[in-house]
């Protein structure tokens, strides 16, 4: 039974002060779930599921003054901030050091992730030069099979294990102290907000870049309530309480969600009817209004590379995987030419004006941000500030007509929530 969500004063504890800015995201519904208030606040926040299905911030306690900046600090619902420092600087996919489409040398896990498994064959590729000693990244959950949970991998078969896309809520910096007061040396893998919040702490942390030398994300459209995978079961014909695994992509390309029922059968349902027709209409609010679906903040982000038919919509039919790999800082870039060195992925470069028609979803989020934005604050909401995203020439270049459709539509959601 999942819990409701608590973030509001109203049904918190009178004998602790309720925090401020956990109370302006909530009341915005800004939270990304990325777990960074629980990071730097780990005694008084928990992260937990609402009853719409996403992780929330729980306050349990009092949180100081000064753990109450370190949350501002770091929240990306909030906002964001990205400098490109002399790095190439795309209006829509952000700054860059390389980029290039590929995938995985090694078949079975080229096979076994979303993709064509690049940035799981990076992630074997550090662990086997010794360049870090751990990776932190996120798995399904064994007692939720909807479910996730961050997962600990030291060698290629761990990697493996947890290879593959997983729409549904995760909080890979909730529990971050134990990872910085120890020795290792750690790629973190996460979503783009996630990244963003690690990047913000590490601003006010040196341990961070100390401990996580590796930042690595990929291009996301959003995080579905963990409701969404349950409908998705219904749709295909099965109970989703008899559920004991369940996988929504990959072993192939795009590949199946399939769901592993409690009697041993196996359900199935195309990628383009699982995330295209269900799980993108349970995606969280504050990812409608994400203008890094993109991942600028990692050191290296990957993608899925989409063939296109003749009108320029991706193709989902099954074959081999290529991944987009977009290199964005210069330890990006030497990561990648060392892991291509070194046989781990088959690379060739590509240009930024042939990701259009990979990603028309991203073009539209960073495209309509601004209206939606503008949206928020009309309605006399919290709005998060974006700086470096290019927001005014991005929404010059939508056009008129689609600018005040994105911003009618926003309104209009915000009105009947």
């Amino acid at each position: 039974m999942l819990r409701s969500d608590r973030c509001s004063s109203k049904t918190i504890d009178t004998v602790f002060q309720p925090s401020p800015t956990l109370q302006t995201i909530a009341r915005g519904q800004l939270c990304a779930g990325c777990g960074g208030c629980a990071a730097v606040a780990p005694d008084a926040v928990t992260m937990e599921y609402s009853q719409d299905g996403f992780l929330r911030p729980v306050q349990k306690a009092g949180i100081s003054e000064e753990a109450e900046e370190k949350v501002a600090a770091v929240c990306p619902g909030l906002g964001l901030t990205q400098d490109p420092g002399g790095r190439w600087d795309h209006p829509l996919w952000g700054p860059m050091t390389g980029l290039y489409t590929g995938y995985a040398t090694d078949p079975a896990l080229r096979q076994n992730g979303s993709s064509g498994g690049a940035l799981s064959a990076i992630l074997v590729h550090l662990l086997e030069s010794g360049t870090i000693d751990h990776v932190l990244q996120t798995g399904a959950a064994p007692d939720l099979p909807f479910g996730n949970r961050t997962v600990t991998s030291i060698n290629a078969e761990q990697v493996f294990q947890a290879a593959g896309s997983r729409y549904a809520p995760s909080a890979p910096l909730d529990g971050l102290e134990r990872w910085l007061t120890g020795g290792c040396r750690t790629a973190f893998v996460g979503k783009p907000c996630d990244v963003a919040a690690l990047r913000s702490l590490a601003q006010i942390d040196p341990r961070v870049q100390e401990r996580f030398p590796v930042m690595l994300s990929f291009f996301c459209a959003g995080v579905p309530s963990i409701n969404g995978a349950r409908k998705v079961v219904e749709k295909m014909g099965g109970d989703p309480d008899q559920v004991v695994a369940f996988r929504f992509r990959g072993d192939g390309w795009p590949g199946f969600a399939k769901a592993t029922m409690a009697d041993g059968s196996v359900w199935e349902m195309s990628y383009a009817d699982s995330w295209g027709g269900i799980l993108s209409g349970h995606v969280q609010f504050r990812c409608r209004i994400c203008p890094d679906g993109t991942g600028g903040f990692a050191d290296i982000v990957c993608a899925d590379a989409w063939e296109t038919d003749e009108h320029g919509y991706p193709l989902f039919e099954e074959r081999e995987g290529v991944s987009l790999i977009v290199s964005r800082t210069e330890n990006g870039e030497r990561i990648l030419q060392d892991a291509m060195a070194g046989g781990a992925i088959e690379a060739k470069p590509f240009d930024a004006e042939g990701i259009l028609a990979m990603q028309p979803g991203q073009k539209g989020k960073r495209r309509f941000t601004l209206p939606r934005l503008l949206a928020l604050k009309l309605a006399g909401k919290p709005a998060p500030r974006y700086d470096g995203f290019h927001l005014l020439r991005n929404t010059w270049d939508a056009g008129l007509l689609l600018t005040v459709r994105n911003f009618l539509g926003t309104l209009r959601r915000i009105v009947m929530r």
